[in-house]
């Protein structure tokens, strides 16, 4: 099982995650909506496609463009499609 914390609240929670580049990309359905707030950010890879961005908001403290996720990858990407995953201090460990 794979958990995604931030200031001591899981944010995330899949034994379903992908794991590309070390990074577990959870499935949308296991990532706490009430945590996440748009990000204006985007970001390209070259086989991944744009990733979006989301900010982690717990109690009031903002951890910006905390999560990514891809809503249209590239075909080589396609399994990550909607899956949310984490950077800047959120602890994933599986």
């Amino acid at each position: 099982m794979a958990k995604a914390i931030w200031n001591d609240t899981v944010i995330a929670e899949s034994d379903e995650t992908i794991v590309v580049e070390g990074n577990h990309y959870f499935p949308p359905d296991s990532v706490d909506p009430q945590y996440l707030v748009d990000n204006p950010a985007n970001t390209v890879c070259p086989w991944k496609g744009t990733a979006s961005y989301y900010d982690v908001v717990v109690d009031g403290n903002v951890n910006t463009g905390a999560a990514w996720y891809y809503p249209n990858p590239k075909p080589a990407a396609s399994d990550l499609k909607g899956r949310v995953a984490f950077w800047r201090g959120v602890k994933v460990s599986a």
